[in-house]
């Protein structure tokens, strides 16, 4: 009951009501102190109007006067002169004087709820005006205990109304909160699960139907990103469906690539001048269409298995590194210079930080031989408490507009004619894999530095800040 919506409601619009009725309570139980009080002023006055139309009444007759007006004295000021109409013994001292004349309302009911509280009998003196200029003052004495009974009394009636009025208007409220809110929050609800069955059935979107403006509000933003995502799910489907056959058709093309390639090698010796010099374009453009089918395999894989961390040493991998790009870039004018600590060790994935530095410094070595100027790649190495940090520095033409871009995005960072811009996605892939990230430092006409960061501690580093555009 308590955890639902119409349960909580339920309950908290009993509190309110009582906290309003307590608010009430307190001034009417003061009014109804004031009433009484000067409700035996008036019978003590008219009780004492029997004594001006007869100065010799019996005793008896006096007494039966005093009590009847529920009073033991009664006084009388006329013209400046005080006069006591009518007396009787009065059983105790006087323990508290209560003047009626024009009393202001904290004063009310600050003594109405002493008056409660005081648990002791007594005998109080009450003063106040007579009523149609009866005099210039009337006083009386009086018990107390009569007057706290009466307060107690008319106060439990007022909270016992207070209470049935709270469980009706709760009551009210609650079956008002079930049909205007619950159900319909309900109702969204079931929309919801009715959908995350199956996101992709586009008649399990919800139609906005409720009144409650707020509500409705909620509906349609439901509808509108129901409506995205299942046209998201559905692109997701056709583009995994596309990557699969992307994928099957790479694989094939590799196979048949390379099988060609094998006879552009013979096809190179042969000793016809057009052979000869037609052979080196033929056997680039292969060589470019087997690295494209090479890196989609790689980028298609799903699943990339975790790092399986451990303690390397990284001057050997990148040695491997420039072994095999020295090897690729042959003849050309190209050097290579590393600055790495021989006792540097790393906690990551010897053979997935291979490929990531590797796929850095091939892109270097494709763009500084795709201008024809002799160039040199730069692979420096430093650490501090936090991370271990490996820049890759070439002095190629730096990244155009377009890459810097789309850089890191699949398919649309590429730079050199015939790439797919998988080489930088891959190598952040694995970068991130590790709890690290990949950064473009710098680029220009003086070259491109990208800086790989991996951390010590087991928290993953923040994302990098994208270079400013210039």
């Amino acid at each position: 009951m308590t955890n639902s919506l119409s349960g909580r409601f339920l309950i908290l619009t009993v509190i309110f009501v009582m906290l309003a009725e307590i608010f009430i309570f307190v001034p009417s139980v003061a009014r109804f102190r004031e009433d009484y009080l000067l409700a035996r002023l008036e019978r003590a006055q008219i009780a004492s109007l029997a004594l001006e139309a007869d100065d010799m009444i019996s005793r008896e007759l006096e007494a039966e006067l005093l009590r009847n007006a529920e009073v033991y004295n009664v006084v009388l000021r006329r013209d400046e002169i005080r006069q006591l109409a009518l007396s009787s013994p009065i059983p105790s001292p006087i323990t508290a004087t209560y003047d009626m004349r024009n009393p202001s309302s904290m004063t009310l009911i600050s003594d109405a709820l002493g008056t409660m509280l005081n648990a002791e009998d007594g005998v109080i003196r009450v003063i106040g005006n007579p009523v149609r200029d009866g005099g210039l003052l009337i006083e009386v004495t009086m018990d107390e205990m009569p007057l706290r009974d009466a307060l107690w009394a008319y106060g439990l009636n007022i909270l016992l109304l207070s209470a049935f009025i709270s469980v009706i208007t709760a009551g009210l409220l609650f079956f008002a909160v079930q049909i205007f809110l619950v159900r319909p929050i309900k109702g969204v609800v079931t929309h919801m699960q009715a959908y995350a069955k199956a996101p992709e059935d586009a008649r399990q979107i919800i139609t906005p139907s409720a009144g409650v403006r707020e509500l409705r509000d909620a509906e349609e933003a439901l509808q509108m990103m129901q409506t995205q995502l299942t046209g998201a799910l559905k692109q997701k489907e056709r583009l995994a469906q596309l990557g699969g056959a992307v994928a099957k058709v790479s694989h094939d093309l590799r196979n048949i690539l390379t099988s060609a390639q094998l006879f552009t090698d013979r096809i190179e010796s042969s000793d016809d001048p057009l052979v000869k010099r037609m052979a080196p374009k033929l056997v680039g453009s292969i060589t470019r269409a087997v690295n494209l089918c090479e890196t989609t395999l790689v980028f298609g894989r799903v699943d990339e298995p975790a790092p399986a961390l451990s303690r390397v040493n990284l001057s050997r991998i990148v040695a491997d590194v420039i072994d095999s790009e020295r090897l690729a870039a042959g003849d050309y004018p190209l050097s290579f210079a590393e600055d790495i600590p021989a006792t540097m060790t790393l906690r990551a994935d010897g053979e997935q930080l291979f490929r990531a530095i590797f796929n850095l410094v091939r892109n270097a070595r494709q763009a500084i031989m795709a201008t024809g100027i002799a160039g040199e790649i730069g692979i420096q190495a430093t650490e501090d408490d936090q991370v271990w940090k490996i820049a890759i520095t070439d002095t190629g033409p730096g990244l155009p507009k377009k890459a810097q871009e789309h850089l890191f995005q699949p398919f649309q960072g590429g730079v050199r004619k015939g790439g797919a811009g998988l080489g930088l996605v891959i190598a952040a892939d694995l970068v991130r894999g590790h709890g690290g990230r990949l950064e473009l430092q710098q680029t220009g006409e003086g070259g491109t530095t990208f800086v790989i960061q991996l951390p010590k501690a087991d928290l993953a580093l923040a994302p990098a800040i994208e270079l400013e555009r210039i």
